[in-house]
């Protein structure tokens, strides 16, 4: 058979001669050996022979030290630069000697990686960061601040939404330990620390920008809007709250609970309203001033030191000491009925409330339906959500309208920001501000005004309840809390004041008034309210601003709390000083201002209560001295102590009252062979002989 026309080619391929064409090189033999070869260093900066290691340095069990963690912080592996963070607190939590000479190294290279896209990375990142923060001293952080902000805030405008939300975690570390650097400038528009950090924020949560004009809508941040689960968004919203808080409370710091700036209507001026709180104010929250005990003869070259008591240095008629007083303090002012209208606010303020409102209404209408439902508990996410949205409206509203856990521990949060956001609302409202518009809204005003009157009538059946102990089917009531009693005060003080209004609205404001009072009775020495309640209903009775119709049952009550008074400075004895100091403050003004509600009837009570105070007879064991001489002698840093201002209002009493005999008496045999024998002594003359020149 013959051979296959494939099989005569391939026989005759061995022995072709291959055709050279134009323009192509010699081939190579098909044996030829190829000899060409590439090069590749390998960099191995840890092993180095050009470089002397240091044995002695303080490495972690992977034998790195600090410089070599600082350079693996760099690598191009996610696993080397989480290991290398571990490294760090290992390396610091066995030698924390090395943070003073590595703070500044340390802070550079790790701040870098804040946005790193792996979140392992990040996740140790913060952990370390939560570690590291609380152990360094403030003053050693702050320098370091522009730079941690400056890479911080770039992250919070990465791509990766992931990232933005671990931005605003680290910024909850840094808002805890130096808020006032990260808040620094927020309203402004100067590229200050703050304003960053506030777009960062806005950013997050699509709710536009607040740059450009200021009159003019929110400008988008970007045309991609960011999609959040709820519980970034909750975590957004909660650090919102945080930066709000610390922003606004170094800007109005003046206006504290503490100082109850809701007295503040009731004087002429500022300084009046200042001075009368410090009056009150307990020498331990004062701070300390050069002093000089008392003695009888004056020193030229030491006026510059005030004296140890005004009552016992005073050479003429104590009403001079009266007047030059209320010259100082403006008291008994009525409260302003005809105020200015709703306060602007800070227009800075006002234009991110405005930008943010829609956020707060939208998140807010998508966890309501899940909080509120009756069917069920409450998700977690959905409820602190909603805590964070309110949180947020009353930080920023209580600026516009003053400008000047559990469940249940939830509701009644929200209960009492609802009371307090009423009670700031209310007084801006005005029915005389109505009178002096046209005629042509009058509906729109009288709707406007009714709607006032039904919240504050829900406002004030709540805090009747709260003060009552009485719990509502409708509302989850919880016991007070010293936070929670403070929270209220405003709320009570407006429900006091409340213009326009008609005699049955007259007549509930005097049960506020006597819940208020009979609450502040029953409430036991000991107890965590007691210093508050006291607090607040002293500052009623001195200032006496509150119009009522009737007096009769809540001035009874008055009267019971105050003669009670001697009573709980038995029970304190010498076991809670300030709480004392606060009491005996505010005896000393009542009486110096010759108040009318201190009738004979009650100036006898008190003398007659005040006696067991300083010394006792008793049946059997004979005489017994009194807590009056368990108290500090010092006195809490105060020029005339404690002790001294004690004796200041006994003598008052004494002066004013007349059954003033057994006091005295019993002050006299406390006093035997004692310090403030002399001082007591010098007070009994000094009054005996001002009343015979009366």
């Amino acid at each position: 058979m013959p051979k296959s026309a494939k099989r005569r080619k391939e026989k005759a391929a061995d022995f072709a001669k291959a055709k050279l064409k134009l323009g192509k090189g010699k081939q190579a033999p098909s044996n030829a050996i190829d000899t060409s070869f590439k090069a590749r260093s390998i960099a191995l900066p840890s092993q180095s022979i050009a470089v002397e290691k240091d044995d002695s340095a303080p490495t972690t069990r992977r034998k790195l030290s600090l410089d070599d963690l600082i350079v693996n912080i760099k690598h191009h592996n996610p696993g080397t630069r989480k290991d290398t963070i571990f490294g760090f607190r290992e390396l610091l939590d066995a030698h924390w000697e090395l943070i003073d000479s590595s703070l500044p190294i340390l802070i550079n290279v790790t701040v870098r990686i804040i946005g790193d896209e792996d979140a392992s990375v990040r996740k140790a990142l913060l952990s370390f960061y939560s570690w590291l923060i609380p152990r360094i001293p403030k003053e050693d952080l702050v320098p370091h601040a522009p730079l941690i902000l400056l890479f911080t805030s770039s992250a919070q405008t990465h791509i990766f939404p992931e990232i933005r939300i671990d931005a605003i975690r680290f910024l909850n570390i840094f808002l805890e330990y130096f808020p006032e650097v990260i808040v620094r400038g927020w309203d402004t528009a100067n590229n200050s620390n703050g304003s960053r950090v506030l777009e960062g924020y806005l950013g997050v949560l699509s709710a536009g920008t607040i740059t450009g004009d200021a009159e003019g809508p929110p400008v988008a941040t970007s045309t991609a809007s960011v999609m959040l689960t709820p519980a970034s968004k909750l975590v957004v919203l909660q650090s919102l709250s945080r930066f709000l808080k610390a922003a606004t409370g170094i800007q109005s710091a003046s206006l504290t609970s503490e100082d109850f700036w809701f007295l503040s209507r009731s004087f002429h001026t500022k300084e009046a309203y200042i001075t009368f709180n410090r009056l009150l104010r307990p020498s331990s929250t004062l701070q300390s001033s050069p002093h000089k005990a008392w003695s009888s003869e004056m020193e030229p070259e030491a006026d510059i030191f005030p004296v140890a008591s005004a009552m016992a240095t005073h050479t003429g008629n104590l009403s001079c000491q009266l007047r030059e007083l209320s010259d100082h303090v403006v008291l008994c002012r009525n409260f302003c009925e005809s105020g200015a209208s709703t306060s602007t606010g800070n227009p800075f303020v006002v234009r991110l409330a405005k930008t943010l409102h829609p956020t707060l209404v939208s998140v807010f209408l998508d966890c309501a339906p899940a909080v509120f439902s009756p069917s069920n508990g409450p998700p977690e996410t959905e409820m602190d959500s909603i805590s964070a949205v309110v949180s947020i409206t009353r930080t920023l509203y209580s600026l516009i309208i003053q400008d000047s856990s559990p469940i249940e521990q939830t509701f009644q949060d929200l209960n009492f920001t609802y009371c307090d956001l009423t009670s700031r609302l209310v007084p801006a409202s005005r029915p005389s501000a109505a009178a002096s518009h046209p005629t042509t809204s009058r509906g729109k005003k009288a709707r406007h005004f009714g709607n006032d009157a039904s919240q504050a009538n829900r406002v004030q059946e709540y805090v009747l309840e709260i003060l009552q102990e009485q719990v509502s089917t409708s509302q989850l009531v919880r016991g007070l809390t010293s936070t929670a009693y403070n929270s209220l005060l405003p709320t009570i003080w407006s429900l006091l004041n409340y213009s326009g209004r008609n005699e049955e609205q007259l007549e509930r404001s005097g049960e506020v008034l006597e819940a208020v009072v009979e609450h502040a009775v029953k409430i036991g020495s000991k107890s965590v309210l007691k210093r508050s309640t006291f607090d607040f209903v002293a500052r009623l009775v001195l200032v006496r601003a509150f119009r009522l119709k009737t007096r009769t049952k809540a001035d009874k009550l008055i009267e019971e709390w105050l003669t009670q008074l001697p009573q709980i400075l038995w029970e304190l004895g010498s076991s809670n000083p300030s709480v004392s100091e606060a009491i005996v403050l505010f005896l000393l003004r009542l009486l110096q201002r010759r108040s009318k509600i201190l009738h004979e009837n009650t100036l006898a009570s008190l003398q007659t209560r005040f006696a067991p105070y300083f010394h006792i007879t008793h049946p059997t064991r004979g005489e017994i001295l009194g807590p009056f001489n368990k108290l500090p002698k010092n006195g809490l840093s105060s020029p005339a102590g404690l002790r001294r201002r004690v004796l200041d209002v006994v003598i008052l009493l004494c002066t004013d009252g007349s059954s003033g005999e057994a006091l005295r008496s019993a002050v006299d045999s406390a006093l035997v062979n004692t310090e403030e024998y002399e001082y007591w002594a010098h007070l009994k003359h000094h009054f005996g002989r001002s009343q015979t020149t009366l």
